[in-house]
C-alpha cells in the first residue's frame, strides 16, 4: 500500500510538470509542437501507435537555436500511472541516430519525432487503455505530458 502512494505522488508532480492540457490534435496543428521543447503526441487519444513531437536546443521567445552545434543528451521514456517505465520511443530522422531508441542519444539543435507502436518494452504485447505519462529530458532537464491510449 506504501508504494501506491509514493506511486501516485511521483505521478501526480509528473502531471504538476506538464502545464498545458492534453487535447487531440486535429487539422493543420498535427506535429506542431505548443510552449515548450515537448509537443502533445498525435493522435490523442490513439490506437495502436503515436508521433510524439519535440525540439532540442531552442531558447528565448521566439524560440531560437544557440548553439546549432552543441550536442544535447536526451532521453523520452513512456510511463504507466504507477510511474513504470513502459517504453522507449524510436526516433524517426535524426539522421545517424534515426531508428534508435531515444534513450541518452547525442541530439544536436532541432526539431525531432519519436514513434511508439503502443507495445509494453517487457512483454512486447500491446498496453492496455489508460492515461500514460511520457518524459522527455534534454540534458537532465524534464518536461512531461499526458497520452491517452484506447482499445
Amino acid at each position: 500500500m506504501k508504494h501506491r502512494w509514493a506511486a501516485l505522488g511521483l505521478v501526480l508532480a509528473l502531471s504538476a510538470l506538464g502545464t498545458s492540457p492534453a487535447i487531440a490534435q486535429v487539422g493543420s496543428t498535427q506535429g506542431q509542437r505548443g510552449p515548450g521543447p515537448l509537443g502533445q503526441n498525435y493522435p490523442n487519444p490513439f490506437n495502436p501507435e503515436t508521433t510524439i513531437p519535440f525540439a532540442v536546443g531552442y531558447d528565448g521567445e521566439p524560440p531560437a537555436c544557440s548553439d546549432p552545434d552543441r550536442v544535447y543528451r536526451v532521453s523520452l521514456r513512456i510511463y504507466n500511472l504507477l510511474a513504470q517505465v513502459v517504453a522507449v520511443p524510436i526516433l524517426q530522422g535524426g539522421g545517424e541516430s534515426r531508428g534508435r531508441p531515444v534513450e541518452n542519444l547525442q541530439l544536436k539543435c532541432g526539431d525531432y519525432t519519436a514513434f511508439w507502436d503502443g507495445t509494453s518494452m517487457r512483454s512486447s504485447q500491446q498496453v492496455a487503455s489508460g492515461i500514460y505519462m511520457y518524459r522527455l529530458e534534454v540534458d537532465g532537464r524534464p518536461y512531461t505530458r499526458r497520452m491517452l491510449v484506447t482499445k
